[in-house]
C-alpha cells in the first residue's frame, strides 16, 4: 500500500520514530486558521494520550487517525475548549503491542494524562487497556475490534467506539445469506496471524457452520507477508466455492491485487475493510462484500460538513479511521463537559448512563454499560459497476445501514447472556 505523504500533510503526520505532539494550536495538514480563545485563569491544558500505529501494516491507517483526532481538537479548542480549558492531544506511534503499553504508562506517569485513547491493532489495545485498567485511568479504544476486548478481555476503564467483529461478520452475513451463498458452499479463508484475525476467524467459521456451509481450509497469513502466492496456490488446488478475507490493513490490499492478477474465478467475501485498503486495492480489483463502520457518502448533514472540512483542510477524502478519531474526542469532550470533570470514574459513570452522541450518522450511538461497546449503524458495501466511478476513490457502493431504522442497534451484536465480560 502505497502510505507516502498525500497532499496537505507536513511532515509531521509522516515522521516516525520520534515523538508527536500534536498541540491544538499547530496545524498538522492544511492551512487551517483558528481564533484561539483566552482559557480560564491559570487552568492548566486537559492532556489526551493518543496512541496509534503510524508505522507497519497498519500505518496508513494511523495517519488519517491522527489526522481525524487534530481536527476535532482544534475544533473543540477553537469552541472554547472543555470546561475553559485547552485540550492537548499528545500523538505518538504505537509499533507494537509491547511499545504500546511502555508508552501508555509513561504518558500516565511523566505527561500526566487524563484519558488514553487511540489504536487500530487490537493486540496493541489489549495492552493499553491493561494498563489503563492498572493505572485506573479511562482508555478510549477506538479502532480495535476484536470481541475478546469486549469479552473475557474487558475491564471497568475500557470504551470501545468501533463495530466489534461479531458485528463485522452479521452485517456481510445478512446479504451472503440472502444471496444463497453459504449454504451447502465449501469455503476457504485466509486469516490474519494476529488477536484480532484469530477473533475474526473464530466468528466467521461459527457464521458459516450455522449457516450450512463447510470450511474447508484457513491459513494464517503472517502480518508482515507481502507475497500471497503460496496461498493463492493452495486456494486454486482446493476449488471452494468462496473465498472469505480474515485479513487486515494491508494484507487486504495485497490479497485483493495478487487476487486479480492470478485470475481465480471464486467469488471473494471480507469480514474486514477499511476504506484506505480498499481505495489502495484499486477499481477492477476489489469485488465482493464487506463491512464497514462509516464511509464518506453518508449523506446526514453533519457527515457531509465533516467531510468537507477534511478534504479542504488535509487535501484528500477522510478515511474510517479519520471520523472515527474526531468523533471520540467529541464523545470524551461531551463527558468532561456533563460532569465537569476529568475523573475516569466520574466519566466512566457518565458514559455507562445510556447517554447519546452525535456521530454524524443518522442515529445517535451510545455505550452499553456492561460491556462498554458503542452502540452504532454499520454499513455493507461492494463495488460499482465498472465505468460509475466518478474518481479513484469513488469506485465502492454502500448498502442501507444495519440494523435498519426500525430495528434495534443491538440486533447484530453480541448479546449479554452470550458474552463473557465480567467487569
Amino acid at each position: 500500500m502505497d502510505i507516502s505523504k498525500k497532499p496537505g500533510q507536513t511532515q509531521d503526520v509522516a515522521s516516525t520514530g520520534r515523538r508527536q505532539l500534536l498541540s491544538t494550536g499547530l496545524a498538522l495538514g492544511g492551512a487551517a486558521t483558528f481564533s484561539m480563545p483566552l482559557w480560564a485563569q491559570g487552568a492548566a491544558p486537559i492532556k489526551v494520550g493518543h496512541l496509534t500505529p503510524m508505522t507497519g501494516f497498519l500505518g496508513a491507517l494511523g495517519e488519517y487517525a491522527a489526522q481525524g483526532i487534530k481536527m476535532a481538537a482544534d475544533e473543540i479548542n477553537a469552541s472554547g475548549g472543555v470546561m475553559g480549558r485547552k485540550l492537548e492531544v499528545l500523538t505518538e506511534d504505537s509499533v507494537n503491542p509491547q511499545v504500546a503499553a511502555t508508552k501508555a504508562q509513561r504518558m500516565i506517569e511523566r505527561d500526566n494524562v487524563s484519558v488514553l485513547m487511540g489504536e487500530i491493532s487490537s493486540a496493541s489495545a489489549l495492552t493499553i487497556s491493561q494498563v489503563a485498567g492498572r493505572n485506573k485511568k479511562l482508555f478510549f479504544s477506538i479502532g480495535a475490534r476484536s470481541d475478546v476486548l469486549r469479552g473475557k478481555d474487558c475491564n471497568h476503564y475500557t470504551f470501545h467506539v468501533d463495530i466489534p467483529v461479531t458485528v463485522m461478520v452479521n452485517a456481510v452475513g445478512q446479504a451472503l445469506v440472502r444471496d444463497n451463498m453459504v449454504k451447502g458452499k465449501k469455503i476457504f479463508s485466509l486469516t490474519a496471524d494476529y488477536l484480532f484475525g484469530h477473533d475474526l476467524t473464530k466468528v466467521a467459521k461459527k457464521f458459516f457452520t450455522d449457516n450450512g456451509g463447510t470450511l474447508i481450509g484457513d491459513e494464517l497469513v503472517p502480518t508482515d507477508a507481502t507475497d500471497l502466492s503460496p496461498y493463492l496456490l493452495k486456494i486454486r488446488q482446493a476449488k471452494p466455492d468462496l473465498i472469505a478475507s480474515n485479513l487486515a490493513g494491508n494484507q487486504v490490499t495485497n490479497f485483493v491485487k495478487q487476487y486479480a492478477e492470478f485470475g481465480l474465478p471464486y467469488p471473494v467475501v471480507g469480514f474486514n475493510l477499511n476504506t484506505a485498503d480498499a481505495w489502495a486495492a484499486g477499481e477492477g480489483n476489489l469485488g465482493g462484500i464487506w463491512p464497514t463502520v462509516w464511509h464518506h457518502d453518508l449523506q446526514t448533514p453533519a457527515s457531509k460538513t465533516f467531510v468537507a472540512n477534511f478534504e479542504k483542510r488535509f487535501g484528500r477524502i477522510p478515511e474510517n479511521h479519520a471520523w472515527i478519531e474526531y468523533i471520540t474526542l467529541k464523545i470524551m469532550a461531551q463527558a468532561m463537559n456533563a460532569t465537569k470533570s476529568t475523573d475516569s470514574e466520574k466519566l466512566i459513570a457518565y458514559l455507562e448512563t445510556g447517554a447519546e452522541f452525535d456521530i454524524l450518522k443518522a442515529r445517535k450511538g451510545y455505550f452499553r454499560s456492561w460491556d462498554h461497546q458503542l452502540m452504532q449503524e454499520a454499513y455493507p458495501f461492494t463495488v460499482k459497476p465498472k465505468g460509475q466511478a466518478k474518481n479513484k476513490q469513488d469506485f465502492l457502493q454502500f448498502g442501507d445501514a444495519v440494523p435498519a431504522p426500525n430495528q434495534s442497534l443491538e440486533l447484530l451484536a453480541t448479546n449479554k447472556a452470550d458474552n463473557t465480560c465480567k467487569m
